[in-house]
């Protein structure tokens, strides 16, 4: 990582900064020994902060080396206040990165990034932490535990709207970047005679496990079309593996999908029994989103090998995926991730699948949180349109792919390592036994490769 160096005539001033910083110190470690009582950096420890010992001594370096940051400060390695307030602009700062399961996509992605952002003079360090996602993500941000994070759209719109599980108390997030969608495909056997989302009625249907993205979403749709479980012959709530064996045994008739595609449950099913797209379109589509914002229109296109090689091209809906930093994110450094990660989309040598799937040039449109000043300053320099409003949002599709789980919030676990890009990521684990059990569970491309399709895991949420 590219290092600043002193100015010529400098030396002087630097030694006096030096001997200022260790005078403060010193008063400070003085102080806190004659109180009788720990500084910030152990109340920050006890309470649970992500952050490993080495990541914490890495900070405390960066803290004390900084001749304009208080005692207090430099005795904590308190860098979250340097990367919240404009006041620090200029001096580097350290992030902790909120990914999600160890076998999903967002991980990959943050290990990926992590050598990406640490390029810049303003970024001192990345530390890459596996969660629950979207959700846990979007409240460690809240709490300051986290400063960036990757999260499902329709989570992050809940946050800012202070609705269902953020009830209440609203979180103060800002966009980065919007990634690639999760696509809601419906399957349904031949023999069923299903062909809209109508003819579920009175069928078999599986709609993912209970409190799935999965199951948000097939519930959401069945309600655009006026249909409720109640409608259904059997509601079986079912992950993928459950749902294609259930339908290659004849005991389904349909059911829900939402990830990326192709997702390898389905191309499987697709071996053994001869299966229907359902479409997700007309008034059901127009219904969802008109009071679902965080959709958009997607197409799976016909004729593509590598997405199901369909002779008909099938309309439905999708989520799309966000990177998110708190909103008192220091607008230099927001300016500086957007500008990265786009540089790295177009460089060429995007390691994960998922980062591929979608196109740069609509990184800062659609968005149903609003963009980072800093990143959104970035994107005006490209001359491309922007459009973060909560309140005005146009639903269009593109040609990207693939999924990410959102999960309730578990606790902190052991440290684990990836490797991304040829840089080692040291992301620490946080997990609990109320991880999603599909976390545990191989998933076809959920490598750093890139050269599978990836992730078509279960949403959680």
């Amino acid at each position: 990582m590219t290092r600043r160096t002193a100015k010529p005539g400098s030396e002087s001033s630097s030694r006096k900064s030096l001997g200022t910083g260790m005078l403060i110190a010193a008063l400070g470690l003085s102080g806190a020994l004659l109180a009788g009582c720990g500084d910030d950096g152990d109340d920050q420890a006890s309470s649970g902060t992500q952050s490993s010992s080495q990541a914490s001594s890495e900070t405390s370096q960066s803290a004390s080396s900084s001749g304009e940051m208080s005692s207090d400060s430099a005795a904590s390695g308190d860098s979250q206040s340097m990367a919240n307030s404009d006041e620090g602009a200029g001096e580097p700062v350290n992030l902790i990165f909120g990914t999600g399961g160890t076998g999903g996509s967002y991980y990959p992605i943050g290990g990926a990034l992590k050598s990406v952002f640490e390029q810049s003079d303003l970024v001192d360090g990345v530390q890459v932490v596996s969660t629950g996602a979207s959700v846990q993500n979007i409240n460690n941000i809240s709490d300051g535990l986290n400063q960036i994070a990757i999260v499902m759209s329709d989570v992050a719109y809940d946050a800012v709207k202070g609705q269902n599980q953020f009830e209440g108390h609203p979180a103060d997030i800002k966009a980065i970047a919007g990634l690639y969608p999760n696509v809601v495909q419906v399957v349904a056997t031949d023999d069923s005679d299903i062909h809209s989302i109508a003819d579920l009625k009175g069928k078999r249907v599986g709609v993912g496990k209970v409190g799935s993205g999965v199951e948000q979403s097939a519930a959401k749709v069945l309600e655009s079309a006026g249909l409720s479980y109640d409608d259904l012959a059997q509601v079986s709530h079912t992950g993928y593996a459950d749902s294609v064996t259930e339908m290659s045994n004849g005991n389904l008739d349909a059911a829900f999908f939402t990830s990326g595609v192709p997702n390898s449950s389905i191309t499987g099913l697709m071996q053994s029994t001869d299966i229907t797209f359902v479409p997700v379109e007309g008034d059901v589509a127009s219904k969802l989103l008109d009071k679902y914002p965080y959709y958009e229109t997607y197409e799976i296109p016909a004729g593509a090998p590598e997405r199901y090689n369909l002779g008909d091209a099938v309309d439905t809906v999708a989520i799309r995926n966000m990177m998110i930093v708190g909103g008192d994110m220091r607008d230099d450094v927001g300016e500086e991730l957007a500008k990265r990660f786009h540089d790295y989309l177009e460089s060429g040598n995007v390691s994960v699948g998922a980062l591929k799937q979608f196109d740069p040039a609509t990184m800062n449109q659609n968005l149903v949180v609003p963009i980072q000043a800093g990143a959104e300053a970035y994107y005006e320099t490209l001359g491309t349109a922007s459009d973060a409003s909560t309140d005005d949002v146009t639903h269009s599709g593109d040609d990207s792919d693939l999924s990410e789980e959102t999960a309730s919030m578990p606790a902190n676990e052991e440290a684990a390592t990836t490797k991304a890009d040829g840089a080692e990521a040291n992301p620490e684990k946080q997990t609990s036994a109320e991880t999603p059990e599909d976390n545990a569970e191989p998933t076809e491309g959920s490598d750093t490769s890139g050269s599978e399709n990836a992730q078509d895991k279960e949403p959680q949420s």
